[in-house]
């Protein structure tokens, strides 16, 4: 009972500082400013009264909204469990509010999965326990003797949609609901693939390393639930086809969501012909559903209560507030291990927060493995210059996007500087369908002035919506009370761990 109201008390108070301490900061003025899902200008106006009633509660945001038109639990429903079963009840015990009409097609899909998975566990060999438990490459050894193809008899899903729609929510809906002794996991697609070139890097040697880590991978998961789904990197393309066919083989079920259709995957992309058999096989192995929503759920939240400030020289402002964040202790240069071997320079850092410089961390020729790194030992990030993105700083463009989603996928907490809002960030990235429509060249505007302020990038162009979606949220009250209590759960867990430490 004392752990449960010592764990209260001081949830509550992160809660309240969050409150008192987190200012209304993406201003260019002291006045509170809004920036509106629908508006073309970054700072549209100042928050009144009225504002607040238009927001939806936080329950709203933390659940993604679902919809008023789920199908209501009947009589013989009643011993059923999976997504749609967890949603209506959560909805009878007003866990949930209602939302999203689209969404509900989506959780029938999940729960059509999640019934012929429970049918069908034997078959699929989900049981971890009753799972063969020869290693990867033992596994690989024995194929060459005894070669043998065991696809499941269950299809995944492929889902993808708009930002903001929900799906990795209702992923997460489903993974939730799965028997804990399933041969589960759930991933980050850039997490995955880090791992897998991880894996093939330690089986350097063998005459198929990809059969040798698709074999590990299906030991370890049959079930694999790979999270924001997309294809940049020519080398990932280059893996996918034979990777995913031998993991296919071996029976795995791939539940994934994405923003792009399979046929848009890695759109553009280097020799895309050797991907294109990866997508045919997709869409074989995968039932493949569209979240038609239009509603973007990280923008239905409270007006922004976070550490997002434009306008320049607001290098001392940024210092001020990471000063704050990490109280009495002295920031200092550290060293944190990524993959492989190598390591990352952090210029300061204290008290689980890091403060860089935006050319530090997105102009250098660092990646992925780079930013888990750095969240795996510290929770917020200070990042100061955040620039307008264009033609002449794509590539560094492509590393804050990739940063953005690494520090969502980890409930990060961001304090920045940067010359714009997140709308204003990415205005001169646009897609090829967009450069097609924009107005012709007059004697006025010249191609070099064109080519000098338009990047036009298929991916980035794409990715950009998720990114502005993101920041958005990140800089949403309900976002930071959430990271709130995620370090409070983290400090009450070190506590139990430091007494049974003593105890022991």
């Amino acid at each position: 009972m004392r752990r449960r109201v010592i764990s209260a008390c001081q949830l509550l108070s992160a809660f309240q500082y969050q409150e008192n301490n987190c200012s209304v900061n993406l201003v260019r003025r002291q006045q509170p400013l809004l920036i509106d899902a629908n508006c073309t200008t970054s700072v549209c106006r100042p928050i009144s009264s009225a504002d607040n009633e238009r927001f939806l509660c936080p329950k709203l945001l933390i659940s993604r909204a679902l919809s008023t038109e789920a199908a209501k639990l009947s009589k013989q429903d009643a011993n059923r469990a999976g997504p749609l079963v967890e949603y209506e009840r959560r909805i009878a015990a007003s866990e949930l509010v209602d939302g999203d009409s689209c969404q509900v097609g989506t959780l029938r899909e999940l729960q059509r999965l999640y019934d012929e998975l429970v049918k069908s566990a034997d078959a699929c060999k989900l049981d971890r326990y009753s799972a063969s438990d020869k290693s990867g490459r033992s596994r690989w050894l024995w194929s060459r003797f005894m070669p043998q193809s065991s696809h499941s008899p269950v299809e995944g899903l492929y889902l993808y949609g708009g930002v903001g729609t929900g799906k990795t929510m209702l992923m997460d809906l489903f993974f939730d609901q799965l028997p804990w002794n399933w041969r589960k996991k759930r991933i980050h697609f850039h997490d995955f693939m880090l791992n897998v070139h991880s894996r093939l890097q330690k089986h350097k040697g063998v005459a198929d390393p990809l059969e040798v880590v698709a074999g590990e991978i299906s030991d370890e998961a049959i079930l694999l639930c790979l999270d924001e789904f997309m294809v940049t990197d020519v080398a990932d393309a280059l893996i996918l086809n034979r990777l995913f066919r031998h993991l296919f083989s071996n029976g795995v079920i791939l539940v994934a969501t994405s923003n792009r259709a399979p046929d848009n995957l890695y759109e553009g992309g280097l020799q895309r012909d050797l991907f294109l058999p990866f997508i045919a096989t997709l869409k074989e192995r995968c039932v493949v559903h569209e979240i038609g929503s239009l509603v973007d759920y990280r923008k239905m939240t409270s007006a922004e209560q976070g550490f997002y400030f434009v306008g320049k020289d607001l290098s001392g402002l940024l210092k001020q507030k990471f000063q704050e964040l990490i109280g009495k202790q002295t920031a200092v240069p550290q060293k944190v291990e990524v993959v492989m071997g190598r390591t990352l320079q952090v210029p300061l850092g204290a008290n689980g927060c890091a403060y860089f410089s935006f050319e530090e961390l997105c102009d250098k020729p660092l990646g992925a493995a780079d930013y888990f790194g750095l969240f795996k030992n510290f929770h917020s990030l200070a990042l100061d210059g955040v620039p307008i993105f264009g033609l002449h700083n794509r590539t560094a463009a492509y590393r804050f996007v990739t940063l953005v989603d690494v520090m969502y996928e980890n409930r990060a907490r961001l304090l920045c500087t940067a010359e714009g809002s997140p709308l204003e960030l990415f205005r001169r990235v646009v897609t090829v369908a967009d450069a097609q429509q924009k107005a012709p060249r007059t004697s006025t505007r010249s191609r070099r002035n064109d080519d000098s302020e338009i990047c036009v990038d298929n991916e980035l162009g794409f990715a950009k919506d998720r990114t502005i979606s993101r920041l958005t949220e990140m800089n949403s009250k309900e976002y930071l009370e959430h990271h709130a209590a995620m370090l409070v759960e983290k400090q009450l867990l070190q506590e139990d761990v430091i007494g049974n430490a003593v105890l022991v």
